[in-house]
């Protein structure tokens, strides 16, 4: 094991520990205007950061290959992030993970909803009964895929 590189000793240094001595991750975050939670996005740049090599025959400083996943959710629809180009972070956020852990898989929730109440909030442009059925159809769906996803993950260790 080659150890962990964080220079920071906070918390995040036992879990990125966990990290290098675990089969798999599975990451999630909203997409908030355009890319991940500041949180995530805070995360991914500490976690990913430490295992990156700036040579040509070498990518990751990560031990070994494992298995990574990432759950997305947002408020726009499928054509909307497409349109708007926030597809962009998401494959940067894949080419990451798997540059550095060897493998990556994205799972997309599109048009969730982003509040309890939208009387609450100025939304003129939100079809509510669309969430409604999105949430209905989709939403089940959306959890056995990451189900399955952590299954395989499990059964597929490299």
């Amino acid at each position: 094991m080659i150890g962990v590189f964080c220079p920071i000793n906070d918390a995040l240094k036992a879990i990125f520990k966990k990290i290098e001595e675990s089969d798999a991750i599975i990451l999630g975050s909203p997409i908030y205007i355009g890319t991940v939670s500041g949180e995530m996005h805070s995360f991914m740049e500490r976690l990913l950061f430490q295992y990156s090599e700036y040579s040509k025959e070498t990518q990751s400083l990560f031990p070994k290959k494992i298995h990574t996943g990432f759950i997305y959710t947002m408020n726009a629809t499928e054509e909307n992030v497409k349109t708007v180009g926030w597809d962009r972070s998401i494959d940067f956020n894949e080419f990451m993970l798997k540059r550095i852990f060897g493998y990556s898989e994205t799972l997309l929730s599109f048009n969730t909803s982003q509040f309890d109440d939208y009387s609450k909030v100025v939304s003129s442009s939100v079809d509510l009964a669309s969430k409604a059925q999105t949430r209905k159809e989709q939403f089940p769906e959306g959890c056995n895929s990451a189900f399955e996803m952590g299954v395989r993950f499990a059964r597929d260790k490299e």
